[in-house]
């Protein structure tokens, strides 16, 4: 079995900066694909960024510029750089880890919240 703890949420003013990460714990083999989701109060849950096993990255438009996701792949861990945050960005962010294309995983999600 596979755990994910996420950590690195908070509060942070207009225009600031935060880290999140997400360690996964337990059976980790295969090809792993990592990714993060987010959802705000009242809406789905949206993809926000994915990292492939070859360490390629993609964004959603939303987010693309501001945010950049990395992977440990020694510590089996997964980053999401946040920059720039604006007022959409608030929102329950969830690590997502898909292995061999088969089995994926969440994390319990790490709050965000953008106030001056």
């Amino acid at each position: 079995q596979v755990q994910l703890v996420e950590s690195g949420g908070g509060l942070v003013q207009p225009g600031g900066s935060l880290r999140l990460s997400c360690a996964a714990s337990g059976s980790i083999s295969g090809i792993i694909v990592w990714a993060w989701y987010r959802q705000a109060p009242g809406k789905p849950r949206e993809w926000v960024a994915r990292i492939s096993a070859a360490g390629n990255t993609n964004y959603a438009p939303a987010v693309a510029g501001r945010f950049t996701i990395s992977r440990d792949n020694a510590k089996n861990t997964v980053y999401l750089q946040m920059n720039s945050l604006i007022p959409e960005d608030p929102a329950v962010y969830y690590c997502n880890l898909l292995r061999s294309w088969v089995t994926e995983y969440w994390g319990q999600g790490t709050h965000v919240t953008v106030s001056s």
